[in-house]
């Protein structure tokens, strides 16, 4: 393609690859006029001898650091959810084609674009899921343990607190019960758990301090249910919500709205979608748990009345899961405003 080709450039598709990216760009008439497919220390030179257009990246490892480097270049980023992308992709999947439907899709002006993260949301959201991480890993260190100690003839009660008291009594008092290589086995996981604890317990402090100097986390901590790690993980994902217009944007993109299949003026509701952050949807779950187990609390709130009048028509978990949508809500609401909740006024009740 000629240079002069470049001067009526309207919008680059990126398709974004570990070592690779591949450049798909239209002019004002919708021609192809860029096809090129650059190393990833290459972005800078390349961008720089090109005009200043849109440009479409693909929600994917490292979006948010291109995003950011082609902002400051004067160029207008705009990071698209994969699902959007997909319907415009056309013929099979290879890297061109992704690039072309990503160009395409960053054109559309009614397109919901993913926020650019900070660098600071970045960290925290990294330490969230290191967190989750290790965790999930010493849930499975502790599985692996009462597995081996059935096996062993030897049962445990269904709690962390009950194996982690009794693990050092069924070692010493009833070594004569498993060989030593099996006690040996035992002993290393029990370490390992112990390692697991303490690592979890320093990320977990480094979260708190966060949400101690963070206004947008005191904020949301304000609300009934959530703590340093859910008010961390919402501002991590959303910053002050910017990108979602409504209160309700923002569980219907956590997933907690319903699956709507309707045709012919014909409404049809299923199960939640369960799409958007699985990790935030679970905290929010969980935070409406913690609430629903205190019924003598509910008046205390805003949305007290709802939830007394919910709670005898709705099966529990459905209510855990409609709470959880109206927390959210509240959330947005709070971040929107930048007020504190309060608990009795009648605008975060409804938290449209």
């Amino acid at each position: 393609m000629a240079k002069n080709d470049f001067d009526e450039l309207m919008s680059i598709g990126v398709d974004i690859g570990k070592d690779v990216f591949h450049l798909l760009g239209f002019d004002r008439n919708g021609r192809l006029v860029l096809r090129k497919k650059i190393k990833r220390m290459e972005l800078v030179a390349t961008f720089e001898e090109l005009p200043r257009c849109i440009v479409g990246l693909e929600a994917c490892m490292s979006a948010h650091f291109v995003s950011r480097t082609l902002r400051k270049m004067g160029f207008e980023p705009r990071i698209i959810p994969a699902i959007y992308v997909q319907p415009f992709n056309k013929g099979q999947k290879n890297d061109y084609n992704d690039a072309e439907a990503i160009a395409e899709a960053a054109l559309r002006p009614n397109l919901k674009t993913v926020s650019e993260k900070t660098q600071e949301q970045l960290d925290l959201q990294a330490l969230h899921r290191v967190r989750s991480r290790l965790v999930s890993r010493r849930t499975a260190t502790m599985n692996q343990i009462r597995a081996f100690l059935i096996e062993q003839g030897i049962t445990v009660r269904k709690s962390v607190a009950a194996l982690r008291t009794s693990l050092q009594a069924i070692l010493d008092n009833r070594d004569d019960e498993m060989s030593l290589r099996m006690r040996k086995l035992i002993l290393g996981l029990q370490q390992d758990w112990i390692w697991i604890d303490k690592r979890i317990e320093m990320t977990t402090s480094e979260i708190e301090g966060v949400s101690k100097s963070e206004a947008s986390c005191q904020r949301l901590m304000t609300i009934p249910g959530i703590g340093p790690i859910i008010s961390t993980a919402v501002v991590a994902a959303v910053g002050n919500g910017e990108a979602y217009d409504r209160g309700r944007d923002f569980p219907a993109w956590l997933g907690l709205v319903p699956r709507q299949h309707s045709t012919g003026g014909r409404t049809i509701l299923g199960r939640i979608t369960k799409r958007g952050s699985r990790y935030l949807r679970m905290l929010f779950v969980q935070a409406a748990q913690v609430i629903m187990m205190r019924p003598k609390n509910w008046p205390k709130f805003s949305f007290g009345p709802w939830l007394e009048a919910a709670a005898t028509r709705m099966q529990h978990n459905k209510l855990g899961v409609a709470l959880a949508n109206k927390l959210a809500r509240i959330a947005w609401s709070v971040l929107n405003s930048g007020k504190d909740f309060d608990w009795k006024e009648k605008e975060f009740a409804t938290a449209i």
